[in-house]
């Protein structure tokens, strides 16, 4: 073999086995559902824009919205019922502040709400960004009214200045913990608590540097903990790696952790985290050089097991422009609380080169470790505290944050990877199926306003359903899910939406029912429908693993559709396909339809052009979808095809008729009898006026000497008409506001169709002179 040959071939088997094992890349939805207002209940106010922080007062039965210069309380179970509002907007001396520093006015001088928490006494902690001024306050809902006390804490360090930043934020035993900027600039990244003493991270690259901060969670490690370990906050974002050999920026995913009782250092790391500790994200997408940046997790943990089986997914997205995939990965607790208490750190080394290298620190570590919680061990040698640390623990975790152990997610390799529109949001729900087992569903938001309804079967990852939210294509800037409704509530810059886990009664029929795979779905062979599993008593059709639909009862026959055609004419029978997972072919007389130039198969429409006799017949629309037990054929429509004459059933004919009636001939009729009226008004106001001879008296008017200097004494009739004509268009036509050239009257009307004639045309220059009707 040519060695270049054999090179190309070992390059290409990569990449081959990548498209065998990634076909899913170009997987589809099996279902999508177009926006249409019976799809979610959907909130939006006039003038208000930026649904993008939202709050479940599930208590109250409340989803609080905040939005631009505003927040809103709207029934939890439908949304598009506002029960309270309550307007904060900025002042105009604050607006003028934030013009005078050379921000937008229209957009970035404005309050945008950006924090929404509850507290422990049951009001609300909220903070905007206050026209690049961050301010907090307290609000409550009592009675029906949503009310903010107006207290104005400063919001530095709690809520971004800049509007469009990313940001995280919770609200931990009434302590905020929040990672946004301390200053106008952006250029001061902190993840910091607020209560009860003041916690922050140093202002150091090693520690933060241009960072995009994602999300924040909150894990109970130290609930029934052995060792006596705290709990911990963790923080998702992505930043310029310092660790990186390269010349160019690189962004990667972190993961951050500290722990709840961090009081800081005694005379190191005054007031700082003691315990911030970052480790490398990674989500091995195959086709991808450069690794994939985190915008979004959710935190999913089954409330009977412990907090080490929870769970983290997690959306990525490229960093360059060369992709159009985006993934989900992931983690599990254990293995990230693993790197943080077991892992090796990361520590700079100078070279020769004037920079800084990252490698892995092979030195001693101090004890208590560095970046660990207050645990049993480190009490019993009298530290209680992270206080009582010794300063050699302290300066090491400030000059080594990063762990030199990246964190993988479960099977090393993402759970969905897809190619389209870019994801953005992401929540999980797991729910029991008819087999017994559980699954978790992923609902992910994308950049198109549409929401996919995706599930792992063993391995197989199947996209049940893609929705869309929106009538108008917006980027999904928020998402969360109730317990208490079973509902998912979704925000953008142009509203707020709200859809069911499931809608079941999209499915018409077993067989589609069952193909869909919808864990939530079932069909229900007594009242013939696809139903919730949670809503029915007896045992329902379902499969989702294989989609063995051999159970459904047979369906009930399709109505045959009688369509006529004239010889000549072009004949369109359409074929809506249940699924997109689908491929439909045609049946004529019982036998495979040939198609050919005449006979073409578009999509979900059969079009016969130039139909003659020897298309008559019975046509039969078949639906052939494979699922992993067996391949399913439906009978979609049946069409009954003959010549005849055009009638009500034959909309599908395809030839121009002209049209006979309806609201543009109506108009057209209107306009033509106005014209009518008008001239036949002109014309007996110019024989009144005299400016027209009478028939009888056009004898006697030839006789008489033209008085008028520069007309001709053989001016015939219609060259005396259309002067007139022009001359008196102000006179029908009323005032002239000076929309003339727009607003076409009568006169103007009669005076074109006057220009339309083949009479000689009046020497114009020899009317200049004549101004007004005395003249004439």
């Amino acid at each position: 073999m040519h060695p270049l040959l054999s090179l190309s071939v070992f390059w290409l088997l990569p990449l081959a086995l990548t498209l065998e094992e990634d076909s899913p890349l170009d997987c589809i939805p099996r279902r999508s559902v177009p926006y249409h207002r019976d799809n979610a209940h959907l909130f939006h106010e006039e003038g208000v824009s930026n649904y993008s922080t939202m709050l479940l007062r599930e208590d109250l039965d409340l989803l609080v919205l905040g939005a631009r210069e505003a927040v809103y309380a709207l029934d939890l179970n439908d949304i598009s019922k506002k029960l309270a509002s309550v307007k904060w907007e900025v002042t105009q001396k604050q607006e003028d502040e934030c013009k005078n520093k050379g921000k937008d006015p229209e957009t970035d001088c404005k309050n945008y709400i950006r924090i929404l928490h509850k507290t422990e006494d049951n009001k609300m902690y909220v903070c905007g960004t206050n026209a690049f001024d961050p301010e907090c306050d307290y609000m409550s809902y009592v009675d029906g009214k949503l009310t903010l006390e107006k207290k104005g804490e400063d919001g530095k360090g709690k809520c971004p200045f800049d509007p469009f930043q990313r940001y995280a934020s919770i609200m931990f035993e009434n302590n905020l913990y929040s990672a946004t900027s301390m200053n106008f600039l952006g250029s001061e990244p902190v993840l910091m608590r607020s209560n009860p003493v003041s916690i922050r991270t140093e202002f150091k690259s090693s520690w933060l540097n241009e960072p995009n901060f994602v999300s924040m969670a909150q894990m109970p490690e130290g609930e029934l903990s052995e060792d006596g370990d705290d709990d911990k906050v963790y923080l998702f974002f992505s930043e310029t790696a310092v660790e990186c050999d390269c010349y160019n920026k690189l962004v990667v995913s972190r993961v951050a952790r500290v722990c709840k009782g961090d009081l800081g250092g005694q005379r190191t790391l005054q007031k700082k985290w003691t315990s911030f500790l970052k480790a490398r994200m990674d989500c091995p997408v195959l086709e991808s050089q450069l690794p994939y940046i985190i915008q979004d997790t959710y935190r999913w943990c089954d409330p009977q097991q412990r907090w080490k089986d929870c769970l983290f997914y997690a959306i990525f997205t490229p960093q360059s422009d060369t992709s159009d995939l985006s993934a989900v990965c992931v983690y599990r607790v254990s293995d990230i609380s693993r790197v943080f208490a077991e892992g090796k750190y990361k520590t700079p080394v100078p070279v020769e080169t004037s920079f800084v290298k990252w490698v892995m620190y092979s030195g001693d570590v101090p004890v208590p470790r560095p970046g660990a919680c207050i645990d049993n061990e480190a009490r019993k040698a009298g530290i209680t505290q992270t206080l009582d640390l010794p300063d050699r623990t302290l300066q090491f975790i400030k000059d080594r944050p990063l762990m030199d152990q990246a964190i993988q997610p479960i099977g090393e390799k993402p759970l969905l990877v897809r190619r389209g529109a870019t994801f953005t949001r992401i929540i999980v729900n797991q729910v029991q199926a008819a087999d017994g087992e559980k699954y978790h569903v992923m609902f992910i938001g994308t950049e198109q306003g549409t929401v996919l309804k995706a599930v792992n079967y063993d391995g197989e990852m199947f996209i049940i359903e893609e929705i869309q939210l929106f009538p108008h294509p917006e980027p999904i800037k928020i998402m969360a899910f109730s317990n208490v409704t079973g509902q998912i509530y979704a925000g953008s810059d142009a509203g707020a939406a709200q859809i069911p886990l499931a809608t079941c009664g999209r499915s018409s029929s077993c067989m589609d029912c069952v193909l869909t795979r919808d864990p939530y779905c079932g069909w229900d062979k007594v009242v013939g429908k696809c139903i919730l599993l949670s809503s029915s008593q007896s045992e329902l059709i379902q499969s989702v693993k294989k989609g063995d639909a051999s159970l459904c009862p047979d369906a009930d026959p399709v109505k045959p559709l009688n369509r006529s055609f004239w010889p000549g004419g072009n004949l369109k029978l359409n074929c809506p396909s249940p699924s997109n997972l689908a491929k439909t072919s045609w049946e004529r007389d019982g036998s495979p339809l040939i198609t050919e130039p005449r006979i073409q198969h578009i999509g979900d429409t059969l079009l016969i052009l130039n139909a003659s006799n020897s298309d008559i017949g019975r046509y039969r629309c078949l639906s052939v979808e494979s699922s992993k037990a067996a391949e399913y054929k439906t009978t979609v429509a049946i069409y009954q095809v003959s010549v005849g004459p055009a009638g009500p059933g034959n909309k599908n004919l395809l030839f121009p008729q002209a049209q006979r009636d309806g609201p543009s001939v109506t108009g057209l009729q209107a306009v033509l009898g106005l014209f009518v009226v008008g001239f036949l008004v002109l014309l007996a106001w110019n024989f009144y006026k005299g400016h027209i001879p009478l028939p009888w008296n056009c004898r006697k008017n030839q006789e008489q000497p033209q008085d008028q200097e520069g007309l001709n004494s053989s001016v015939t009739y219609q060259e005396a008409l259309r002067p007139a004509l022009a001359e008196d268009k102000p006179l029908v036509s009323g005032t002239d506001n000076g929309t003339s050239n727009n607003n076409h009257t009568g006169g103007e009307a009669a005076f074109s169709a006057a220009e339309e004639n083949d009479a000689p045309k009046v020497n114009l220059p020899s009317l200049q002179f004549i101004d007004d009707e005395s003249e004439i």
